[in-house]
């Protein structure tokens, strides 16, 4: 394995131009559909299945800029993996505001993050009519394709076409714009329902308290438990992580006035104002709760923001939880570029761990990676568990903010790192794991990840052995174009694609 210096000194001192990272950030306005055959190196032949991203596909409507990138219509890609060959698609999600826009050729919703409707607060005020983008994340379970988006109901699409089939109810147990939230975790083997899979997954439900309902989905995609829990105060929660008795939750010290958003004068994510003096407060919430038992457990640790959580469990009265961590939430200001951030002046996201002790209702903490990274990928089936190896996006300096434009492997065990770099024109996303077929190692498989090649102007798949970065890419799968950089996806063994 290459040293961490072997490899930075291949690069400059500083290892991207803002104008490579920005072009990341152009639409795609393109549905494809095409073998990938231009492929450097060779796809294992035992890599079956399909690997499903979700993202935001159009940054603008016929030329209106959105404000931020996450009001960007969600754009799903597919690449499916069959006998040693890899097979492309891509289609937008058709939800309802994506087709009226498309329509009309302009915007005509209000985006969460920061778009407004053309004409100022008079064309925006008291207007509450929010647009679905379903552009988070992309699963596949109870034989249904699903683009989630954490603020709505799922839509549903069909696997092997992409085609949006509708919004998603779960046979009526979910009611029209009750929300479904884009991080789901699934525990491989669920004791309650006697070693058989299980999704779980939350909404949210702000206000001056805040609602978070809990539903647990069977491998046929039935919700076979919810329930429902009030906390105080404003949450603003976009991941969760479970233990086998546990769903836990972050909520991050932030407050939200509405009546700017009310007003027409800003988004509603312009309204979300970070405390930096108050704490975060740790919501542990029984997935079973027994007759007598607290609903809630509320522990608190020092102030900081958290997006992404990597993995939760238990040992004896504590629960640990590995969490991506920043000092502060990046606010969004109303007339800012989000093309023109300076990486350098934002704190970076650093790997955490937290220890929580049930019993004394204590936090301590412990850094475990301080280099700048985010979204990270497990082995599935420790989800809940004690786990060894994690894979994350990752800066291509040890120090600083920067762009994601590496993946890194830690050894939990060990303290190694593994460091692979697309320095200096490349840009990463999020890592998948890929178990190889009937192994029983914790990182033998493949870490598949996205990268946007400023220097083509295109988008490659990347194919990692997951045991040993240092061969470098097993393959490196050149797309006829790029993807804008992208959010959250999955993989399943299921074959949906051409044969």
């Amino acid at each position: 394995m290459q040293s961490f210096k072997s490899q930075e000194s291949l690069v400059a001192e500083k290892s991207y131009t803002c104008a490579d990272w920005q072009g990341g950030y152009q639409s795609l306005t393109q549905e494809f559909d095409y073998w990938i055959d231009d492929i450097e190196g060779q796809i294992p032949t035992e890599l079956q299945g399909t690997l499903f991203r979700n993202g935001p596909g159009l940054l603008d409507v016929n030329g209106q800029p959105f404000h931020h990138p996450f009001d960007g219509d969600g754009m799903i890609s597919k690449i499916t993996f069959t006998n040693g060959r890899a097979h492309f698609r891509n289609r937008f999600v058709r939800t309802t505001g994506y087709l009226a826009e498309q329509k009309a050729g302009k915007i005509l919703y209000r985006g969460t993050f920061g778009t407004q409707k053309p004409g100022g607060w008079l064309a925006n005020i008291f207007d509450f009519n929010l647009k679905n983008i379903a552009n988070t994340n992309v699963i596949y379970w109870g034989g249904k394709l699903l683009a989630l988006w954490e603020a709505a109901e799922a839509y549903r699409l069909d696997p092997y076409t992409l085609e949006t089939l509708g919004n998603e109810y779960f046979n009526g147990a979910l009611s029209a714009g009750e929300a479904f939230a884009a991080h789901p975790r699934v525990e491989k083997n669920c004791d309650q329902d006697g070693g058989a899979p299980c999704l779980v997954n939350f909404s949210i439900k702000p206000g001056l308290s805040t609602t978070i309902t809990i539903f647990e989905l069977n491998p046929a995609g039935e919700i076979v438990r919810q329930h429902a829990h009030s906390v105080p105060g404003f949450c603003f929660i976009h991941d969760f992580v479970i233990t086998p008795n546990y769903c836990i939750f972050f909520q991050n010290p932030v407050t939200f006035n509405p009546i700017p958003f009310a007003l027409g004068i800003r988004a509603a994510g312009e309204c979300i104002k970070f405390q930096p003096n108050q704490p975060t407060q740790i919501l542990i919430i029984p997935r079973f709760p027994k007759e007598g038992q607290e609903k809630i457990k509320i522990l608190e640790t020092q102030s900081g923001f958290v997006f992404h959580h990597v993995n939760a469990f238990e040992v004896g009265d504590e629960v640990l939880v590995d969490s991506i961590c920043y000092q502060n939430l990046p606010e969004v200001e109303p007339k800012s570029d989000f093309r023109q951030v300076d990486f350098e002046a934002l704190s970076p996201g650093e790997l955490w761990r937290f220890y929580l002790n049930l019993k004394d209702g204590t936090v301590r903490r412990e850094l475990i990676e301080s280099r700048c990274c985010e979204f990270p990928s497990i082995h599935p089936a420790n989800v809940g568990h004690p786990y060894r190896y994690l894979y994350i996006g990752a800066a291509h300096a040890e120090s600083g903010n920067a762009p994601l434009q590496a993946l890194l492997k830690i050894d939990l065990e060990s303290g190694e790192r593994q460091l692979w770099s697309a320095a200096p024109r490349g840009f990463v996303g999020e890592p998948i794991f890929v178990l190889r077929p009937g192994s029983e190692k914790e990182d033998d498989g493949w870490v598949l990840a996205l990268v946007y090649d400023a220097a083509h102007h295109r988008s490659d798949l990347v194919i990692l052995d997951a045991s040993d970065f240092s061969k470098g890419a097993i393959a490196r799968l050149h797309l006829k174009h790029h993807i804008p950089y992208g959010l959250h996806g999955s993989f399943t063994s299921e074959v949906f694609g051409e044969i």
